[in-house]
């Protein structure tokens, strides 16, 4: 019976729940329509903590071999780790995670040599379709000569690669309490961290899949409560959590208080363009006004781009772009393949805030210049009608303007909001930002009124 793939393979990756969707049977055909799709003849292979991971990261490997490819396992690992890898040894790469997801659920991101993204258009489609024609036809003939499946462990050289990109020679002792969320940040932070001037306040560290104390999604902020406590109980510079796969990093300061995805974006940039003078910056169309004002401040050219990684990563290798950042907390870095990696971002921060004297909330202010409404969903059956609807309303007004880059951006001299549709569900996604609290709140209402009309 031919497999139904349309649930599980998404616009960037694969994702969904094993066994019920998938498992280590299809996960063989993947990985023999991976090497078919992109004629590696090595690849590397890495997984998170996952209970499932070993057995479909395995069993992808078989299938890889089967069609003749070399496999390297680099065993447990983060997302920025696999495309270090695949950087490093310039070798396609396939990594088993499915990031803050729940327990029951696991995916494959995918890259080609050098860490270069594979989506829709470049090359799942493609891997979807030769999956789906052999689970009902069955599997290829083996290749006449099997590859190899050997191991290599390759967290040393990450964090020492990481390590060489960033100046931390000046830095002060710092207190850092560090939210693992029981992901593959409590197996990445003990080495990168080890050589650092830093007293680690460790959370929730423990490899564990069925993540027990909360989920590991940052961006949510009921999963940083108690890293925030922690952070005031132990009088702490700052802290930092990592998602699952420990590609995400998202900061607290002295305080306990959050800080924008958006100021960090501010922070690395200015370090970065420092680094790389006259540099292009990448950010999406829902990061803050201050990311391309401080980008133009250094001396950069800020460059605005759809929200999702495969947009960022295609614009970074299109403009040459020393880096990128999302208010996602995904942040791209020209020297690390242009892929993304929280560790170098929360590295910078360290650097940043342990070069100086001042905190981390003073640091941050001078890139945090605005009010933000974070990002707000509302579930939404006629998304497009909704949609329309919100441009009627604020077309006609004087000193609008409108763009559909990415759903629907509306700025005006004081405040600007975007308004763009979930791929994946019956979602609208708001996010406001004004010059102050109050105008923020009042166009915020405004959209949300329209957005969630009964009529």
């Amino acid at each position: 019976m031919t497999a139904d793939l349309s649930q599980i393979v998404k616009a960037y990756d694969v994702r969904g729940v094993v066994p019920d969707q998938w498992d280590e049977a299809l996960a063989e055909l993947f990985g023999a329509a991976f090497v078919q799709v992109t004629a590696a003849e090595a690849i590397v292979v890495g997984h998170d903590m996952r209970p499932s991971s070993p057995g479909l990261s395995g069993a992808f490997a078989r299938g890889a071999a089967a069609r003749g490819a070399d496999v390297t396992l680099i065993g447990l690992c983060s997302t920025d780790q696999l495309y270090f890898a695949s950087g490093k040894f310039d070798l396609p790469g396939a990594m088993f995670t499915a990031s803050h997801n729940p327990a029951q659920y696991n995916g494959i991101k995918m890259c080609r040599a050098g860490a270069a993204p594979v989506g829709q258009d470049t090359g799942l489609a493609d891997i979807r379709a030769l999956v789906e024609s052999w689970s009902g036809q069955g599997a290829p003939e083996p290749a006449a000569e099997r590859g190899t499946v050997t191991e290599r462990d390759t967290l040393t050289d990450y964090a020492a690669h990481l390590l060489s990109l960033v100046d931390l020679s000046a830095m002060r002792p710092l207190k850092v309490v560090v939210d693992a969320g029981n992901g593959m940040g409590g197996h990445t932070v003990p080495t990168v961290f080890t050589s650092l001037p830093v007293t680690l306040v460790p959370m929730y560290f423990e490899l564990d899949g069925t993540f027990p104390n909360h989920e590991a999604n940052p961006l949510d902020p009921a999963n940083i409560v108690d890293l925030q406590a922690r952070v005031r109980s132990e009088g702490a510079d700052l802290g930092i959590a990592f998602d699952g796969d420990a590609d995400r990093c998202f900061v607290v300061d002295e305080r306990g208080e959050g800080v924008s995805p958006s100021a960090i974006t501010a922070l690395v940039a200015a370090r970065e363009l420092a680094k790389h003078p006259g540099g292009t910056v990448i950010h999406n169309l829902i990061t803050s006004w201050s990311v391309p004002e401080v980008v133009r401040e250094n001396g950069g050219t800020p460059a605005r781009t759809r929200v999702g990684h495969s947009f960022i990563k295609q614009e970074m290798a299109r403009t040459g772009a020393i880096f990128g950042g999302e208010h996602s907390a995904h942040y791209y870095f020209r020297d690390f393949w242009n892929a993304d990696t929280g560790m170098l971002a929360a590295l910078h921060v360290l650097a940043a805030l342990g070069g100086q004297d001042g905190t981390l909330s003073e640091l941050v202010a001078q890139y945090d210049r605005y009010a933000g409404s974070g990002e707000i969903n509302s579930t939404v059956e006629h998304q497009a009608g909704r949609t329309a609807a919100v441009r009627e309303a604020f077309e006609p007004r004087e000193g609008v303007t409108i763009d559909e880059l990415d759903g629907l951006t509306v700025t005006a001299a004081d405040w600007w909001f975007n308004l763009r549709p979930s791929n994946t569900e019956p979602l609208l996604r708001l996010n406001v930002e004004a010059r102050d609290e109050a105008t923020m709140a009042k166009i915020r209402d405004e959209v949300l009124t329209l957005v969630r009309a009964t009529a």
